[in-house]
């Protein structure tokens, strides 16, 4: 199943550990034989929650840098462009139901590209049964469902 995570499962990669998620959750969902993705937005996420602790002296900024390279560089995640024009149309219409423009772009692309998206997000969760969504949805990927780690796992 092509899956896209949200910025939340690879923070571990740069050295932050969310608390009730496991460490190695994108390694676990690779071994079920998913295909990993993830917005180009959420390297942007990635760099600007490392930087916040870079600079309160928590993780030195090189494991930080060294955890990006090795997501960016990896062949078994796929990098979803967030400036492609599907991408962004989808966002802008999905910018209606999500006031975070930065969920938009991560949903949009799971949407147009992926099978499901994997987010403990709980503005996403909240509106699965939405019905702008349920429209975009059944237009773009019928098929295409909102699931949080456990239900995947």
């Amino acid at each position: 199943m092509k899956l896209l995570l949200d910025t939340t499962y690879l923070l571990p990669a740069i050295g932050i550990s969310v608390k009730n998620l496991p460490k190695d959750a994108t390694i676990k969902l690779m071994h079920q034989g998913h295909q990993i993705f993830i917005n180009s937005i959420t390297i942007f996420e990635l760099s600007a929650k490392g930087a916040k602790y870079a600079a309160s002296g928590i993780i030195p900024p090189e494991r930080i840098s060294r955890g990006i390279k090795a997501i960016t560089y990896s062949d078994k995640i796929n990098i979803i462009q967030m400036h492609e024009s599907t991408i962004l149309h989808t966002a802008f219409n999905l910018r209606k139901t999500l006031n975070d423009f930065i969920d938009c772009l991560i949903l949009s692309s799971a949407i147009n590209q992926c099978d499901a998206l994997i987010t403990e997000d709980a503005d996403i969760q909240k509106i699965k049964e939405n019905k702008n969504l349920q429209e975009i949805i059944a237009t773009k990927n019928p098929k295409f469902q909102i699931h949080n780690l456990t239900e995947i796992l």
